[in-house]
C-alpha cells in the first residue's frame, strides 16, 4: 500500500475528530458562549449540514483541477476552520467556522477517495479505500474522547488547537508524500449522472442512510449531559465512554464490512434493528451508569456494522453516476447527522430531558428499518430483463446465464 493512502488515512483521523468531538464539548462550549446545550449541538447539525453540501458541490467544482493541488488546499483550509474555532469569539463565529471546515472536509473526502484509488492497483482498490475509513473509524476510538480529556483539563479551545496540529502534520504529509495524479482525458458528464435521481431506489437508500445515521447521532450527540446529568457519572468518565463508543464502532465496522458483501440486506436490517433496540434501552436505563457505559459501546457496534452495507448500498443503485456516487453516500449519512441533533436538542427543549433524544432516535431507526424493508420489497419485485442497471444493482448477470439462474440469484439476495 503506497504511503500517501496513509497519509490519506491520516487526514480523515483529523478530519472525523473534528466532525465528532464536540459530542463530548457540548456543556463546556455551551457554558463558555452562554447558549444552551441544544443550541451547543447546532454546532454539530452545521458541520453536518457544510457536509451535505460540499461533498457534491465540490466534487463536481473540483473535477478539472490537479488533485493534490486541490487537496492541499482543502486541508489548509480546514486547518484555518479549527484555528478560527479554537479562536471564535461568539457562538456566531464559532458556527461559521464549523460550516468552513465542513465545506473543506466534504471536499477533501471526495478529491481524497479518488486519488486513493488511482494511487494503487485495480485489486487493491477497496483496501486503500478501507486505510481512509480506518481513519474515521480511529477517530472515534482516540480523537473523539482525546478532544473531550483535553476540553475537561485544558479547555474546549484546546480540542480545536489539537485537531488544528493534527491537520498540519497531514498537509505536510500531502505536500511531501502525495503524487501528482494525471486528471482524466475526458470530462464526465455530470448532466447524464444526475439522471440516476428518477430512480426512487436511490432515494430509498439516500433515506435510509440519512435516518439510520440521524437515529444514532440523535442520541450519541447528547451523551456527556446524559452520562452527567442522568446517569451521576464524574465528567472525567466521558471520554473514557466515548473511546467505548469508538472501539464498538471499530468493530462493528470490521464485522460490517465483511459481511455486507454477501448479505446487503440482512446487514441493514438486523443493524438498523440493533441500533433501534439499543437506543430504545439507553432510553429506558438511562439512569443506570453501568446500562449505559454498556449501551454505548454496543450503539457504536451496531451503528458502524451497518454504515457498509448502507454505503454500498447507495453505490449499487447509483453505478451509473460513478462522480457523483461517493458524494451521494456522504451528502446521505449527513443529512442524518444535521438531522438527528437538531432533533435531539428539540426533545429536550421541550423539557423532556437528556434521555429523550435516545427515544427520538429509536423512533427514526424504526422509520429507517421500514425504508430498508420497502427497499427490499420492490428490488424482488423487479425483473431480471430490466436493462444492464437492474442487473447490475442485483449483482445477476444479464448475459450468458439462463434466466431460471438469474431469477434464483436474485432471489438468495
Amino acid at each position: 500500500m503506497p504511503v500517501a493512502v496513509y497519509v490519506l488515512g491520516l487526514s480523515v483521523f483529523a478530519l472525523g475528530t473534528s466532525e465528532f468531538m464536540l459530542s463530548g464539548l457540548l456543556p463546556a462550549i455551551a457554558d463558555d458562549m452562554d447558549v444552551t446545550i441544544p443550541q451547543a449541538g447546532l454546532l454539530i447539525s452545521a458541520f453536518a449540514v457544510g457536509m451535505v453540501v460540499g461533498a457534491p458541490l465540490l466534487a463536481v467544482a473540483t473535477l478539472r483541477l490537479p488533485r493534490r493541488t486541490t487537496l492541499i488546499a482543502l486541508i489548509s483550509v480546514f486547518a484555518l476552520g479549527q484555528v478560527a474555532g479554537a479562536l471564535a469569539p461568539t457562538y456566531e463565529t464559532l458556527f461559521a467556522s464549523r460550516i468552513v471546515s465542513a465545506l473543506a472536509c466534504a471536499g477533501f473526502w471526495a478529491v481524497g477517495a479518488a486519488v486513493a484509488v488511482q494511487t494503487v492497483p485495480r485489486n487493491s482498490r477497496a483496501r486503500a479505500l478501507a486505510v481512509m475509513v480506518a481513519g474515521l473509524s480511529i477517530a472515534n476510538v482516540l480523537g473523539v474522547p482525546g478532544g473531550a480529556f483535553l476540553g475537561e483539563h485544558l479547555g474546549w479551545r484546546s480540542a480545536f488547537w489539537a485537531v488544528g496540529a493534527a491537520a498540519v502534520v497531514a498537509l505536510v504529509g500531502v505536500v511531501t508524500l502525495v503524487p501528482r495524479i494525471p486528471l482524466p482525458a475526458e470530462r464526465p458528464r455530470i448532466r447524464q449522472e444526475l439522471t440516476v435521481y428518477r430512480d426512487g431506489q436511490v432515494w430509498l437508500a439516500i433515506t435510509a442512510t440519512a435516518l439510520a445515521g440521524g437515529a444514532v447521532f440523535c442520541a450519541f450527540s447528547y451523551l456527556a449531559p446524559l452520562l452527567t446529568d442522568v446517569a451521576g457519572l464524574d465528567a472525567g468518565t466521558v471520554p473514557l465512554v466515548l473511546a467505548l463508543f469508538g472501539a464498538g464502532a471499530l468493530v462493528g465496522a470490521t464485522i460490517g464490512g465483511r459481511v455486507a458483501d454477501a448479505h446487503l440486506f440482512g446487514v441493514m436490517l438486523t443493524g438498523i434493528a440493533g441500533s433501534t433496540a439499543l437506543l430504545a434501552a439507553l432510553a429506558l436505563f438511562a439512569a443506570n451508569p453501568v446500562a449505559v457505559v454498556a449501551l454505548s459501546f454496543l450503539v457504536g457496534v451496531s451503528a458502524f456494522y451497518t454504515a457498509p452495507a448502507l454505503n454500498a448500498r447507495i453505490f449499487d443503485v447509483a453505478a451509473a453516476a460513478p462522480t457523483l456516487a461517493g458524494a451521494t453516500a456522504t451528502a446521505a449519512f449527513n443529512v442524518g447527522n444535521t438531522g438527528g441533533p437538531w432533533l435531539g436538542g428539540t426533545v429536550i427543549d421541550a423539557g423532556l430531558g437528556y434521555a429523550s433524544p435516545a427515544w427520538a432516535g429509536a423512533a427514526m431507526g424504526l422509520v429507517a428499518f421500514a425504508v430498508v424493508a420497502v427497499a427490499l420489497r420492490f428490488r424482488n419485485r423487479r425483473r431480471p430483463e430490466r436493462g444492464p442497471a437492474a442487473a447490475f444493482e442485483r449483482g445477476t448477470p444479464q448475459r450468458d446465464e439462463p434466466a431460471g439462474r438469474a431469477v434464483a440469484l436474485e432471489r438468495r439476495g
